[in-house]
């Protein structure tokens, strides 16, 4: 429907519309039957008309854009027939022309060319797809490392039961590393960060008695995700295997990025207090995790040493940081 009031002046009416037309980002232009201009409101400041110089799609747009618009317009004959062309203007600027053929009250055909600045959807259009790459890159990333879990725990676990137990903790453990990435825009996650979540979730009663000294480091999403892991693995390993909440001695961890003729690099050390036996299943069901010696450290381009000596367990993992851009 269209309707105005019949004693508003034209020329209020002609400010509303233009008004409206810039907010929207269009422009309108009309066009006699024979391609003389008729009217031209609020184009972009791009396209100029030469002082002197009769409105034409060249002395407007310039020749390729004109020449574009010539062969377009000729197609449009009869009222009601219409087409549309998208440009790319320069500068990475899209603008798209809709012509339309229409039959005025004189009965006279006239066409309409309605010009609307596609720019910021194209850029957006642009960020979307590359975002959706992104997404599913990170995906099949992370598919691939639920995968290698389930193969590894699988490998040295003796029973279902036993496979279950592992595997849904490592996942929980994947997770909640996830979710921390996620909430930082995918940029990465704190290392204390990751630490705290391990710590909350299985001695949360006890978190004193696990102490972090350093540097709380940014560390890229795969690194996130694979240090969350292997936290995981050695706050399980000290609550089922370790003696340090009946001994209420401290664990101390430290994470320190130190810098080198190669580039930075990122020392992680878990220290944790442990009364030695003789029993080997019980040393064997501690440091056979694959997890700590081989996955994690593969999967950040690093190298860890697992050890129990001197009545410790210590584990520490070197791995070079990665430079965001």
């Amino acid at each position: 429907m269209t309707w105005f009031e019949p004693q508003r002046g034209d020329e209020q009416l002609r400010e509303f519309f233009i008004t409206a037309l810039i907010d929207m980002g269009a422009s309108l232009t009309l066009q006699d039957k024979d391609g003389t201009y008729v009217c031209i409101t609020s184009l972009p400041a791009r396209w100029r008309l030469a002082a002197g110089a009769t409105p034409s799609d060249d002395t407007i747009f310039g020749p390729e854009i004109g020449q574009k618009l010539a062969e377009l317009k000729s197609g449009l004959q009869n009222a009601g027939d219409r087409a549309e062309l998208e440009i790319e203007a320069g500068d990475d600027t899209f603008f798209e022309f809709r012509c339309r053929m229409v039959e005025m009250a004189d009965h006279d055909l006239h066409l309409i060319t309605v010009v609307i600045d596609r720019t910021e959807d194209r850029r957006r259009e642009r960020l979307l797809r590359a975002l959706l790459r992104e997404v599913s890159h990170r995906s099949k990333n992370l598919l691939a490392i639920i995968q290698s879990i389930a193969s590894q725990t699988a490998r040295y676990s003796g029973t279902l039961d036993m496979f279950l137990g592992k595997f849904r903790g490592r996942l929980h453990a994947l997770s909640q590393s996830q979710d921390l990435i996620t909430d930082s825009s995918w940029r990465g996650a704190y290392f204390r960060d990751l630490l705290k979540q391990q710590v909350d979730r299985y001695v949360q009663e006890n978190a004193d008695l696990v102490q972090v000294v350093g540097d709380d480091v940014l560390l890229t999403p795969n690194a996130s995700l694979h240090i969350g892991l292997a936290l995981h693995e050695l706050v399980v390993n000290a609550v089922s295997h370790g003696d340090f909440l009946q001994r209420r001695q401290p664990i101390e961890v430290s994470c320190r990025k130190l810098e080198t003729p190669a580039g930075p690099v990122v020392v992680i050390v878990w220290s944790e207090p442990f009364t030695a036996r003789e029993n080997e299943e019980t040393k064997a069901a501690r440091f056979g995790s694959t997890v700590l010696e081989r996955v994690v450290p593969s999967s950040v381009n690093g190298e860890a040493h697992h050890e129990l000596t001197n009545g410790q367990v210590r584990y520490e993992l070197r791995f070079p940081l990665e430079i965001f851009d």
